[in-house]
């Protein structure tokens, strides 16, 4: 068992910056996969990125990271849009089961 706590939401303006942080509760060395899904209002939730893939709405502009030291994935966005407001979820996958986080709110608006 993993507990996954996502941190860093809240409110952007756009072409603003907003860093989130996946926080496990014991080592992700061993993750086969880690990313972030978002979810926006009415559509179904899509993957943003993992640790070797972005989508394509978000290449150039989203940087994901990990710190295996720190237990820790981050992803960093740049340059925001308002069609980037969703809930994002952190996931890790780890012997063909998948673990999520809580979820953390980002909206972008001026």
């Amino acid at each position: 068992q993993v507990q996954l706590v996502e941190s860093g939401g809240g409110l952007v303006q756009p072409g603003g910056s907003r860093s989130l942080s996946c926080a496990a509760s014991r080592s992700i060395f061993s993750f086969s996969a880690m990313g972030w899904y978002r979810q926006a209002p009415g559509k179904e939730r899509e993957l943003v990125a993992t640790i070797t893939n972005y989508a394509d709405s978000v290449k150039g502009r989203f940087t994901i990271s990990r710190d295996n030291a720190k237990n820790t994935m981050y992803l960093q966005m740049d340059s925001l849009r308002p069609e980037d407001t969703a809930v994002y979820y952190c996931f890790a996958s780890e012997w063909g089961r998948i673990y999520w986080g809580q979820g953390t709110q980002v909206t972008v608006s001026s």
